[in-house]
C-alpha cells in the first residue's frame, strides 16, 4: 500500500495545491468585498460577485448543510480508495487531483460556515449563468476529463481485446 500511495502523491498534491488556491481566493473574497457586491470586470461578460450558496450547484438542495456534508465525504471516500486500489494511468492524476480538491473546498466551507462562497459570474447572451467558486470549476473539469480518459481507456483496451482474439 506504500508503494502505490508513494506513486500517486502528485494527485494528492495537486488535490492541496487545488484547496489551497480555492481557500484563500475564498478568503480574499470575503476579506475584500460585501455580501451581494459586485464588480464589473468585463461588462455584459464577467463580474465577480459574492454571495453565499447554502445548496449545490445551481443552489439545488438548499438548506440541506448535512446531507451535502456527507455525501461530499462519501465522494472523497469513494475517490480515495479507487486512487489506492486501482491501477491508474498518469494521464488521470491531474484530475483525480483538482476533483479532490474541488470537493474538499466546498466541504471546508461547508462544515466551517454552513454555505459556499461563490463569487465567479459569467453573463452570456442574456443569460446570467449561477454564480461559482473555484472548486466548483476543479469538480467539473475533474469530472469531465476523467470521464473523457476512462472512456478512451475503455475503447483501448477493447481495441486490444478485439486484437488478442
Amino acid at each position: 500500500m506504500i508503494t502505490k500511495l508513494k506513486n500517486k502523491k502528485t494527485i494528492y498534491i495537486i488535490s492541496l495545491i487545488t484547496l489551497l488556491i480555492d481557500q484563500i481566493v475564498k478568503n480574499i473574497i470575503k476579506s475584500k468585498m460585501v455580501i451581494y457586491q459586485e464588480i464589473k470586470v468585463i461588462p455584459n461578460f464577467f463580474s465577480l460577485y459574492y454571495v453565499e450558496n447554502e445548496g449545490a450547484a445551481f443552489s439545488i438542495l438548499g438548506n440541506q448543510i448535512y446531507f451535502l456534508i456527507l455525501i461530499s465525504i462519501i465522494c472523497l471516500v469513494i475517490l480515495n480508495k479507487f486512487i489506492l486500489e486501482e491501477k491508474l494511468p498518469k494521464i488521470s492524476y491531474f484530475p483525480l487531483g483538482i476533483l479532490l480538491g474541488g470537493i474538499m473546498g466546498n466541504l471546508i466551507d461547508r462544515i466551517i460556515y454552513q454555505k459556499v462562497t461563490d463569487f465567479l459570474s459569467i453573463f452570456i447572451f442574456k443569460y446570467s449563468f449561477p454564480v461559482f467558486n473555484i472548486a466548483d470549476i476543479a469538480i467539473c473539469l475533474g469530472t469531465f476529463f476523467l470521464i473523457i480518459i476512462f472512456i478512451i481507456t475503455e475503447k483501448k483496451e477493447e481495441k486490444r481485446n478485439d486484437n488478442s482474439n
